[in-house]
């Protein structure tokens, strides 16, 4: 027994360091979003749709000003949730890159990558919460999340996710619906377009969220240098890394542009982020996009 005592002890630091993140991840989200909530004051928000499409049992997050009340008295024990079409087809389905490609930073004052996508996909799901949206994650089989306890389930989530793989999983949403993808995407191109197209033919329009470190798209290495793959033990030193410069810049905006271009063609939005600038930027942008996604399906 006592060989297992590191991996326990391994294992709850990592949950303790997780569960020590998870309020301060919420509050930066908060923040981020009511800064992009007061630009937006005084613009038109869709309500509703009124067509009516099913009920369904009320669950935790579920506004009390949904319930309906008369069928609610038709059965004993149980409360009723009126559901308009909109509502139930086009929920905001989001997935960000599990893999440990985003525990990457360069600089300490600026955060992981996947710190910044958290904290994007949480003030997202606020917003998105606060207009009335229904937000899910890609690829789960759970009921997409309403309400307040929204956001707070949506990270809860991202941070129990399995961190293998990076690519986007397998799913189907139902037509109209909307996704948002965070990811560095560094990963084959053939595997992201085959997934956006696939989500494109089901009726799914999106948006690609690339988050970059900025020494990923500056190159600002000299000298002798090793680098290290996050995702494996890999390693790899050169001598003169200043004379990769040019050749690794024009290979990284050959995929970059290849990511905006599959993006276009299927109608979705892209939207490339570095860590070093404010978050509010993107998150604007990305909000905007998907107001705009609603009405062009609606």
């Amino acid at each position: 027994m006592n060989s297992d005592k590191p991996a326990a002890n391994h294992l709850r630091r990592d949950a303790e360091a997780a569960a020590a993140t998870f309020p301060a991840l919420l509050v930066e989200a908060e923040r981020i979003a009511q800064t992009v909530a007061a630009g937006l004051h005084g613009r038109r928000r869709a309500g509703p749709g009124e067509t009516f499409w099913q009920h369904r049992p009320y669950s935790f997050g579920d506004p009390v000003s949904a319930i309906d009340w008369r069928q609610s008295a038709r059965v004993a024990s149980r409360l009723y949730v009126r559901e308009n079409e909109w509502e139930a087809a086009a929920a905001v389905y989001l997935w960000r890159d599990p893999s440990a490609s985003l525990d990457f930073t360069s600089l300490r004052n600026v955060p992981k990558k996947r710190q910044r996508a958290d904290v994007l996909a949480v003030a997202l799901s606020i917003l998105l919460s606060q207009a009335g949206e229904r937000i899910g994650l890609l690829g789960e089989e759970r009921r997409p999340f309403h309400g307040r306890g929204a956001p707070s389930r949506i990270l809860e989530a991202l941070m129990t996710a399995n961190q293998e793989g990076s690519a986007p999983p397998p799913a189907h949403p139902r037509p109209g619906a909307r996704v948002v993808m965070f990811s560095d995407f560094y990963s084959d191109i053939d595997a992201i377009e085959a997934s956006v197209r696939a989500l494109s033919t089901s009726g799914a329009s999106g948006a690609l969220v690339q988050i970059c470190d900025p020494a990923e798209e500056e190159f600002p290495y000299r000298g002798r240098v090793e680098f290290r793959d996050l995702e494996s033990r890999d390693r790899l030193t050169f001598g003169d890394t200043g004379a990769l410069a040019a050749s690794y810049k024009a290979k990284f905006a050959a995929h970059r542009n290849a990511l905006e271009t599959l993006s276009q063609a299927a109608g979705w939005t892209f939207i490339a982020h570095r860590t070093d600038r404010p978050a509010q930027h993107a998150l604007l942008a990305l909000f905007t996009a998907l107001g705009d996604m609603r009405r062009w399906s609606a």
